[in-house]
């Protein structure tokens, strides 16, 4: 990378040696060069590394996927699932769909005791957690964009897992936090565990990981779903209560669908359709805040905040009443999107008080119950943009790791509504449309997101945060087009939440104190964060520079080609 390439970086930080020249890029400013932006150093570096032999932006965030599965174990994976956005630079749009499913064994009340009564701790923790992964098949999916071969996207990710890599303070603050929790649920040795605590500069090594990473370089899609890796992970649930068998990894499908698009003041937006709520989420909010020219307010003003909090509390209220995987219910994405019915849901907004959550939304919770996703956002110079948020729900998810293989499987079964109105690990309530069913994908939050301006990418973001996602999303999208902010302050000013349920607004801790006081006047309830997901962005101003931000709340960093 050359100096001129940046104009700001706030963080530095070098990980590497075998990778020279890693840094924690935080912005960039570049022509004609393609960017990935990611949660960790050396994932965008892989990504960048593929960009620089040729391939294109589907090449690279297949291959800073792999990367993020071993740098980023808590939630880059190979044993979870996630969705891509891409628009080739011919102007075709598509998506692939790689959530999790049930598998074949699941019930609709599999986590509720003699009495009803749900045990969220079977759909959070240990084998019985765990969904029917997705990456793998996703990651071939979108083969067909790509111009490389599979055996040269995952060859960066073989060999940091095989020659391992350098932690940072806050990767062994993680893992150490985390021991007890992997000694509970895994009974055999593994690279997360050691005797001492793990250190800045130790260097993690994942011998059985990159086994099964040279698995599926050698056998394909099958090298994961079948043959030694699917033996390991189905004796791994044998290990407990798990419940995916060799059937369920073989039938696991992918699914390609078709973009939820929709206009927003002559920008186009392209994102996630269900099983991710995020791209009918974004579609209500950033319409609903419309009916009140939201961009004749400042930016994390009062008014600002109450019209943005009410359209979220409206959209997570229809979420927990409608959203679904759409193969199991009747997709009403258009009725819900429609401005006739989302000018009747804005009726009864009032500035003069906070909007009681019971007054729009029919499920009271009964009991109320960590958010580890990623994103990546990559542009290359042909034009080409992916956004690929990928999860395994919680921090690393559900904390088994398969013996033998060496990866994290997810707890993606919590992300069903597990009983109507009891909340998920992320506070989220559903119903009926978001049951358990076999076979059935769990909905999700996840918002990776393409926006088009006279046909060409000019905005791709995306980040992590559970239910916080779509919000985030939200925010971005509004900050640039509505507030006029550079990528930089779109990404790194403090953030805000709401969800319907619970009540309560959250702010990050370094949000304008005024505000908060005014709208708890206004009859709002309010809790301070620490932070709020971890935006990855990608801007194209009208002269075709691009400007790439790393979310500042983390190790994300940027890579140019």
């Amino acid at each position: 990378m050359k100096k001129y390439l940046f104009f700001a970086i706030l963080a530095f930080s070098t990980l590497n040696a075998q990778f020279t020249d890693i840094t924690i890029v935080k912005e960039v400013k570049v022509k004609n060069k393609g960017v990935v932006v990611s949660a960790h150093p050396l994932a965008s570096e892989a990504g960048a590394k593929i960009l620089k032999m040729g391939g294109n932006a589907f090449d690279a965030v297949v291959a800073t996927q792999y990367a993020l599965a071993v740098v980023y174990p808590q939630a880059g994976n190979i044993g979870g699932g996630g969705f891509l956005v891409g628009v080739k630079n011919n102007g075709e749009k598509f998506t692939i769909d790689y959530r999790e499913t049930a598998p074949r064994k699941a019930f609709r009340d599999m986590y509720l005791d003699q009495k009803g009564n749900a045990n969220t701790d079977l759909s959070q923790n240990g084998r019985l957690a765990v969904g029917i992964p997705g990456s793998v098949a996703g990651f071939f999916a979108t083969l067909k964009y790509c111009r490389l071969s599979m055996e040269k996207l995952i060859q960066p990710a073989i060999d940091l897992a095989e020659k391992g890599f350098e932690i940072t303070d806050k990767e062994a603050e993680l893992l150490n936090a985390n021991k007890d929790f992997f000694l509970i649920h895994n009974k055999i040795s593994n690279a997360f565990v050691k005797d001492q605590n793990w250190k800045a500069g130790d260097i993690l090594i994942q011998k059985e990981l990159a086994e099964t990473l040279k698995l599926i370089q050698k056998n394909g899609q099958k090298g994961f779903y079948e043959g030694k890796t699917a033996d390991f992970l189905v004796k791994e649930m044998k290990n407990g209560n798990g419940i995916i068998g060799l059937e369920d990894l073989k039938n696991y499908k992918v699914a390609e669908r078709k973009a939820l698009e929709f206009d927003y003041k002559g920008n186009q937006i392209i994102s996630m359709p269900l099983p991710s709520s995020g791209g009918i989420l974004i579609a209500q909010m950033l319409k609903m805040s419309s009916f009140e020219n939201l961009q004749q307010y400042q930016q994390n003003s009062t008014k600002a905040v109450q019209i943005m909090v009410e359209a979220e509390r409206r959209a997570f209220a229809d979420r927990a009443e409608y959203m679904g995987d759409p193969d199991f219910i009747q997709d009403k994405t258009a009725y819900l999107i429609s401005d006739e019915y989302l000018k009747s849901r804005w009726k009864s907004f009032s500035f003069n008080k906070a909007t009681l959550s019971s007054a729009v939304g029919k499920i009271i919770p009964q009991t109320k119950e960590s958010t580890e996703t990623t994103h990546i956002s990559v542009l290359d110079k042909d034009g080409n943009a992916a956004a690929v948020t990928t999860t395994l729900n919680g921090l690393y998810g559900s904390k088994v790791i398969v013996s033998g293989a060496g990866f994290f499987l997810n707890n993606e079964m919590d992300d069903f509504s597990v009983k109507p109105g009891v909340p998920n690990m992320f506070g989220a309530v559903g119903g009926e449309a978001n049951s358990i069913q076999p076979n059935k994908r769990m909905l999700s939050s996840m918002t990776p997101t393409i926006v088009l301006k006279n046909g060409k990418p000019y905005m791709i973001v995306g980040t992590p945060g559970g239910t916080t996602i779509p919000t985030s999303v939200y925010q971005s999208i509004v900050n640039v087009i509505d507030f006029k902010l550079n990528a930089n302050m779109s990404v790194n000013s403090p953030k805000f939440h709401h969800q319907w349920l619970p009540e309560t607004v959250a702010f990050e801790k370094n949000f304008p104190e005024t505000v908060i006081q005014d709208l708890e006047k206004l009859g709002y309830k309010v809790e301070r964060w620490g932070q709020l997901g971890r935006t990855e962005m990608i801007l194209i101003d009208d002269g075709g520079t691009v400007h790439a931000v790393a979310d500042g709340r983390g190790d994300d960093s940027i890579a140019v080609e």
